[in-house]
């Protein structure tokens, strides 16, 4: 993966050296020192420099992002890749249900993470996994991919810092109030490595945000966002206060009336890691929730 990016210098920034330019533009310093063991990997008006020189107004600063190795251990494979957007610094995909996101040990081949390796593979592009909201095997809908190095250093931080906003739309048992928030840790449960509980001593601090849309057939039909990212965080806060997910293999093996969890991430909405522009995504509910829904 290659990616130039070119910052002209203005009055704000005169004076300034170049490696605080470059961290005022989101650069980590990991990302700096990636930089700096490259040659001609940072250029001051189309010259090799080095990250201590002073700028001055009118100078443009450009930098070249590379990466010629891709993610070791992930294969490319054929798949369908439904691709919602797509820019040179970010990637967002619609995740079918089933899929897992990334390779694990049970999940070495068959992932998002290989088709998306493939895709890249056949433009004859080096790609860096870099997922910012991965979700659950069974939980469809959308992810966002970082596409270099810096994209994934700025949106890790937004990430850690809550600026990735995420709405996800489930289908629960019972009639759900019309609105709540739900905040109780959540930590592994005991002799588990994957399964989560409601953990009040030692777990990590959780919240959801519910809003109900409709009502029917027993089931709520449900607006979730999130102010905290915890592994099964919805699928096991539903169940804390008694309103699961059908078709929750761990937490509610009810398959009457879906095969999998009824969740999805419906819409998304961040800041674009380069640009600064906020983007917004939605990806409407797969077929098998709209049955459940009407």
């Amino acid at each position: 993966m290659k990616r130039t990016i070119s910052y002209r210098i203005k009055n704000e920034s005169d004076g300034k050296p170049i490696e605080k330019i470059l961290k005022e533009h989101g650069y980590s310093k990991k990302v700096i020192a990636a930089l700096k063991k490259a040659p001609n990997q940072i250029l001051l008006n189309d010259t090799p420099a080095f990250t201590n020189l002073n700028v001055k107004v009118g100078d443009v600063l450009k930098v070249i992002l590379v990466e010629d190795q891709p993610s070791p251990g992930i294969v490319p494979e054929e798949g369908e890749l439904s691709i919602v957007y797509e820019d040179e610094d970010i990637l967002v995909v619609n995740k079918p249900a089933r899929l897992p996101v990334h390779p694990s040990i049970n999940h070495r081949n068959g992932t998002l993470a290989n088709r998306i390796a493939g895709y890249y593979h056949r433009q004859g592009i080096a790609y860096v996994f870099r997922c910012m909201n991965r979700l659950d095997r069974d939980t469809s809908g959308l992810v966002l991919l970082a596409k270099h190095m810096l994209s994934g250093a700025i949106l890790s931080k937004c990430v850690k810092e809550g600026g990735l906003h995420r709405e996800y739309r489930a289908v629960v048992c019972g009639k759900l109030p019309e609105k709540g928030t739900i905040t109780a840790p959540i930590g592994r449960k005991p002799d588990s490595i994957i399964e989560r509980m409601v953990d009040t001593y030692h777990g990590q601090r959780a919240v959801t945000h519910y809003q109900r849309i409709g009502y029917g057939g027993g089931y709520s039909y449900v607006s979730i966002q999130l102010e905290t990212g915890r592994t099964h965080q919805i699928r096991v806060h539903m169940k804390h206060i008694g309103h699961p997910l059908p078709g929750d293999f761990l937490y509610y093996p009810d398959f009457t009336h879906i095969g999998r969890q009824a969740l999805h991430s419906y819409r998304i909405w961040f800041p674009h890691p380069i640009t600064g522009k906020e983007m917004e995504f939605v990806a409407e509910v797969p077929e098998d929730m709209r049955k459940m829904i009407k």
